[in-house]
């Protein structure tokens, strides 16, 4: 399998991060070989406007809301910008869903596709919720762009780092991830944890050989937690080894249980270290 057919939702306003993000965006689609879509989506915002008292004027009337729309047009613009820059297969859509099913709709949109490329602003709930909804409805990885770090973030994926738990999300990533790791230059397995059971070696160790079937040479190590979270501990790892992607499992646990009571999921969710890979 490769990865031929991408999808790029936007959402938001155009600020200089989310052109960053989406310049990257499209660039890692044309490293890809791939077709990119994009799908704007046009939101309404409720405005209220200043309002002067005037003895002619319906004050009532005057402080109703005032209804906008998100700059959709302003992404695309800058969509359109990066795909004849970067020479790179595209369509664009725009839609006007209603407010609680906008995030749906690209949901449904990636079903047919191979890949959503997702910016995400840091410890944004637009971001964390539409990333969720792609992971739990639309049956394909996703791959994150954290808008903060776009400008400096590598657009080809030499060195990549697999979060591995043994778990069915983890095994997702894994296989999602194969066209990836083929062209990477570096593949690090790590599990965190503060055990290092004979059973928790023996899967890495198993991992390794099961990505040497496919011609991918990895190497695995077990990296200690010692009071931290998982999820800073993988963003440690990032930073120390300049890792160019992430490639992990989303919701291990349920996804309540990580909202009580945190997790890596949603610890890395709300402030990518670099290129994310999701599946689940």
């Amino acid at each position: 399998m490769s990865i031929k057919d991408v999808l790029l939702p936007l959402v938001g306003e155009p600020s200089a991060a989310a052109i960053a993000a989406i310049d990257k965006c499209v660039a890692v689609s044309g490293d890809f070989d791939a077709r990119i879509t994009a799908l704007a989506i046009e939101e309404s915002i409720p405005v209220r406007p200043q309002v002067m008292i005037s003895s002619d004027l319906d004050n009532a009337a005057a402080t109703d809301v005032v209804r906008s729309v998100t700059d959709a047009q302003g992404l695309l613009k800058a969509f359109d910008s990066a795909v004849t820059r970067f020479a790179v297969r595209n369509e664009r859509r725009l839609v006007r869903p209603e407010a609680p099913k906008a995030v749906l709709e690209i949901a449904e949109h990636a079903r047919l596709r191979d890949m959503s490329l997702v910016p995400v602003r840091r410890h944004e709930n637009r971001s964390e919720k539409l990333v969720e909804q792609l992971l739990f409805k639309s049956g394909r990885p996703i791959l994150m762009c954290p808008e903060e770090l776009a400008a400096e973030l590598p657009v080809v994926f030499d060195n990549v780092l697999i979060a591995w738990d043994h778990s069915a999300p983890a095994a997702r990533a894994v296989a999602d991830a194969l066209p990836i790791l083929r062209s990477a230059g570096t593949v690090r397995i790590i599990t965190a944890t503060d055990q290092r059971t004979i059973d928790e070696m023996r899967s890495g160790i198993a991992l390794v050989d099961h990505l040497a079937e496919h011609d991918i040479r990895a190497v695995f190590e077990a990296v200690p937690i010692e009071g931290s979270s998982i999820g800073k501990v993988f963003e440690a790892y990032v930073k120390k080894n300049a890792i160019a992607l992430l490639v992990m499992g989303a919701y291990r646990h349920t996804r309540l249980n990580e909202i009580i009571w945190g997790g890596a999921t949603k610890t890395v969710i709300g402030q990518p270290p670099c290129w994310v890979m999701m599946s689940r």
